[in-house]
């Protein structure tokens, strides 16, 4: 069986070339997108139960755990709450000093999170402090948000935007768990564009804005607007299916633990997306209620 996500095809390269003959297969260094993409030879039905055979580990590092995936979240997510925290205040004492701050975390992070995509690094320098520009992101957005909506800000719209990332997180966990969605090659393929697709309209939108105030309208408080919401928070919620597979798949074959970074990495870009679309949602909706 072959895997296609980066992580894993390094680590697996990495254990090849320091054990020839260990049994590895071949086939692992074709180029990938950040979130997995397409495997060739997966099976369509199922997991097969045999998994990976078992990777050598490197000098030092143990194998991957699922605990060592879920501290690196949880110290990645860690950053990015509380530079969020940091900006969203920051924006009662000086909005133009937290928007700058948004749009330095705003550039900052497209620009990192793509060298450390197609890199595939497992840095935790590098990775924290995509969290971090990440918080400052979703700090200063929550933060603009929410004082369009009352003097002060709604508090209740940030409350409701992270209880609905946390619900549609252990949705998703749980559908791939009973292999309820089942991450086919078809179906990394088709959310793989899909993602791209949405990040192209998000360009587009953005540019056409500094001409036309709201741009084409796919971020505006509108039917059009809520379409595109909908679909953009169901691609977000699906890359997550994506990311819970390659965490399987290093597990299976024995990663070092350090590649638990990466898949962090994976984890924090899905979730940070996700929280922004549904901020944005709920938001038009109580805008065009209000209206």
């Amino acid at each position: 069986m072959r895997s296609s996500n980066p992580a894993v095809k390094r680590a697996l390269e990495q254990h090849a070339g320091q054990a020839p003959g260990a049994g590895y297969q071949q086939g692992y260094g074709q180029p990938g997108y950040g979130p997995p993409s397409p495997q060739q030879g997966y099976p369509q039905q199922g997991y097969p139960q045999q998994g990976y055979p078992a990777a050598p580990p490197q000098a030092g590092s143990a194998p991957m755990t699922i605990d060592d995936v879920v501290v690196r979240t949880g110290m990645s997510l860690g950053v990015v709450i509380l530079l969020a925290v940091v900006n969203y205040f920051t924006f009662t004492a000086s909005p133009g000093l937290a928007v700058g701050l948004t749009l330095v975390g705003a550039l900052g992070g497209l620009v990192l999170g793509l060298v450390i995509a197609f890199k595939n690094m497992t840095s935790p320098v590098a990775i924290l402090a995509y969290s971090a520009l990440e918080g400052l992101v979703v700090g200063g957005l929550s933060a603009i948000l929410a004082h369009s909506l009352a003097p002060g800000g709604d508090t209740t719209l940030i409350t409701q935007a992270v209880v609905a990332t946390v619900a549609v997180f252990a949705v998703m966990l749980a559908l791939y768990k009973f292999r309820i969605i089942k991450v086919t090659d078809g179906f990394v393929k088709a959310v793989t564009y899909a993602a791209l697709a949405a990040g192209a309209l998000i360009l587009v939108n953005f540019l056409v804005s500094f001409f036309i105030p709201g741009g084409i309208g796919l971020r505006e408080p509108s039917l059009l607007g809520l379409g595109i919401g909908l679909v953009f928070v169901v691609i977000a919620a699906l890359t997550l299916a994506i990311e819970f597979r390659g965490i399987e798949e290093g597990i299976q074959a024995g990663v070092p633990n350090q590649f638990a970074w990466q898949f962090a990495f994976g984890l924090t870009v899905s979730l940070v997306w996700l929280y922004i679309e549904i901020l944005r949602l709920l938001w038009m909706i109580k805008m065009m209620v209000d209206e």
